[in-house]
């Protein structure tokens, strides 16, 4: 098991810049295999996760190329398009520990005439996907999976779609984009309601490729293609905000410290994390460059002198991913910090809720847990503590800021899980380590 060891901050880098976004990367390589004709995708993230659904698609009858890969500039990969029939895979296709493959696969699957299993790692296999199996099975589609929860591996069988107007009983961009993308090989509408606003990336990429659909309050719907395929596209995806978190959030508990993040996706459904830090005191000045597919820009983080803050309610969906890496600046800002209505943590990679209490306890934080959140009393020293990760990426990543911010050395126990989305962490992390 790797394991990474952080020394308390040392130094300062003047800017960084951040891998591609995730969640651009997942649905960039859906929709290029969907299409016909072949895409290139600039910036794409070669990270485990996204790789995963690369190596799908291509399973699925997707042409892929890859043209150059380096750590600054990402992946450039082209993908010839089937334009939208897929054929068979020949074996299981392995998710690995991505939720967002599976459960958007599965979307994709359901309005294809054939059947195929996916399965996934130890962690993803804990994880329910009955909450996207009820849509889809009143779609058309036949989903089965492992107990109650409907846990991977799961078998998708597609067929004949007919179009559902779904109430989403939870806030999910991943159930809504799974039943939006099963939507496309519907006739007729498909209408999801959302009961607050969740990250827009699927409809801004059906955009992008030419696809009809529209937004009318709580109410996103889309047209079925009546197997019309769409034209094949060319797009470049942003620095991911979420692996950029990290960073804002040293940066930000810092006072006289400056850091530039640049090229970081700057889409309004996910820059949560830059309202709350400007909320707890941090000086963060954005400039958009281009808002072409994404907006994204630059990034300039000063610091301050952090205090407590309230995180609930319908900001929740666009801070999911920055929880555990805000509750590290509520622990080293003054006064309490209560996040609550953050009860999807405890569905993710691991149970977000209790392992960042936990973690935070450990380094000597006062945190107290509830079902749906923590609340945590900041101000106080941090020490070096051995972390386990729990194969969380986030958690690795979030308790490493920690470490830096803490008296003595701290140990993340099974740090190779950081793969999973940011290939380069550890080097970008050892800037700060190294003696200046």
């Amino acid at each position: 098991m790797a394991e990474l060891l952080v020394q308390k901050l040392q130094s300062f880098p003047r800017s960084i810049r951040v891998p591609g976004d995730k969640s651009i990367s997942h649905r960039s390589a859906m929709f290029a295999a969907l299409a016909q004709g072949v895409s290139r995708v600039d910036g794409f993230l070669p990270s485990e996760d996204c790789l995963s659904t690369l190596y799908a698609m291509r399973a699925m009858g997707a042409e892929v190329r890859e043209i150059s890969r380096s750590q600054e500039q990402g992946m450039s990969v082209e993908i010839g398009g089937c334009g939208l029939r897929l054929r068979p895979p020949a074996g299981v296709l392995d998710c690995g520990n991505s939720g967002t493959t599976i459960r958007l696969l599965s979307g994709i699957i359901a309005g294809q005439g054939f059947e195929a299993q996916m399965i996934g790692d130890a962690s993803l296999s804990k994880r329910p996907m009955k909450r996207i199996a009820d849509p889809l099975r009143l779609m058309g589609a036949s989903v089965e999976g492992q107990g109650e929860k409907i846990c991977p591996p799961i078998t998708v069988r597609g067929g004949q779609l007919h179009p559902i107007r779904y109430e989403l009983p939870m806030a999910s961009a991943q159930v809504k984009s799974a039943i939006l993308l099963a939507g496309l090989f519907a006739p007729g509408v498909t209408t999801v309601v959302e009961p607050v606003a969740t990250r827009n990336h699927t409809e801004r990429i059906m955009s992008h490729f030419g696809i009809e659909w529209w937004r009318e309050g709580p109410e996103i719907s889309v047209r079925g293609l009546e197997g019309r395929p769409f034209a094949a596209r060319d797009l470049v995806v942003p620095g991911d905000i979420s692996s950029a978190a990290f960073w804002m959030v040293l940066a930000a508990a810092n006072p006289g410290r400056e850091l530039l993040l640049e090229n970081v996706g700057l889409n309004e459904t996910r820059n949560g994390i830059i309202a709350v830090l400007k909320r707890m005191g941090a000086e963060i000045i954005t400039q958009v460059q281009s808002a072409d597919g994404e907006p994204r820009g630059d990034v300039l983080v000063r610091g301050g002198a952090l205090r407590g803050t309230r995180i609930g309610g319908a900001e929740i969906p666009n801070v999911i991913d920055e929880l555990p890496v805000i509750a590290v600046a509520a622990a080293l800002a003054q006064g309490t910090t209560r996040i609550e209505n953050a009860q999807e943590l405890r569905v993710k990679e691991t149970d977000r809720i209790a392992v960042v209490a936990d973690s935070l306890r450990a380094m000597g934080a006062t945190v107290r847990e509830f079902e749906d959140g923590m609340e945590i009393d900041g101000g106080g020293p941090l020490h070096g503590a051995e972390i386990a990760t729990h194969h969380d990426h986030r958690i690795a990543m979030a308790f490493s800021i920690a470490g830096l911010m803490a008296s003595g050395q701290t140990r993340i126990l099974g740090s190779d899980c950081i793969a999973t989305s940011y290939p380069g962490f550890e080097g970008h992390l050892a800037s700060f380590c190294a003696a200046p």
